[in-house]
């Protein structure tokens, strides 16, 4: 054996602000939650023009000075696809958040797809199952709504028409035939117990 590894790990970075930044690895309720918002997209997307593109692939911006790894991002250009990654605006991002990532995912990266003309970003908490959506309006973010998957020791405590009064599926405004249901995006993502 000539003592070269065959499997050399590379970690994974993003180039944000100029700098690099390497992700940590995501915890499995960060994973569960990416993965069931992926099957959602793609399921719905599957014979549209549009496309869904899973944590990982490379979206470069700032006239490809920085490259960012969305959790997930829908494509509705296909001329901004190439091989090594998506060159432009995706139509829709996806930041579910990690402790490590949390203060860029809310500040440097927002920035910039806002600048970069994003048309929808939802930053996903699987910690508080909640999805904060915003919405780009004259050119700025305007956080249209916070959708929460309460867990059953809350619910108890409220009343009736409290609970009803509670949306249950995340509206896109892409499409307008399609809201993903919270119980499905956090599908087996653990709550802490009162």
């Amino acid at each position: 054996m000539n003592g070269n590894l065959a499997y050399q790990w590379e970690p994974e970075v993003e180039i944000i602000g100029g700098k690099l930044v390497m992700l940590a690895s995501p915890t499995s309720d960060h994973n569960r939650t990416a993965r069931n918002i992926a099957y959602l997209f793609g399921h719905y997307l599957r014979s549209r023009t549009c496309e869904y593109f899973p944590d990982r692939e490379a979206l470069f911006l700032e006239d490809d000075t920085e490259e960012y790894q969305p959790d997930g991002m829908v494509v509705c250009d296909p001329d901004k696809v190439r091989h090594d990654g998506v060159h432009g605006a995706p139509d829709l991002v996806v930041e579910v958040l990690s402790p490590s990532t949390a203060r860029y995912d809310r500040g440097h990266k927002m920035a910039v797809y806002e600048r970069h003309g994003v048309r929808e970003y939802w930053i996903v908490s699987p910690e508080a199952r909640s999805v904060e959506q915003y919405v780009l309006e004259e050119g700025k973010f305007v956080l249209r709504d916070v959708y929460t998957l309460y867990p059953s020791f809350i619910l108890r405590h409220m009343k009736e028409e409290e609970i009803a009064a509670i949306p249950t599926q995340v509206p896109c405004t892409l499409f307008p035939d399609l809201s993903l249901p919270l119980d499905e995006i956090f599908y087996r993502v653990a709550v802490e117990k009162e």
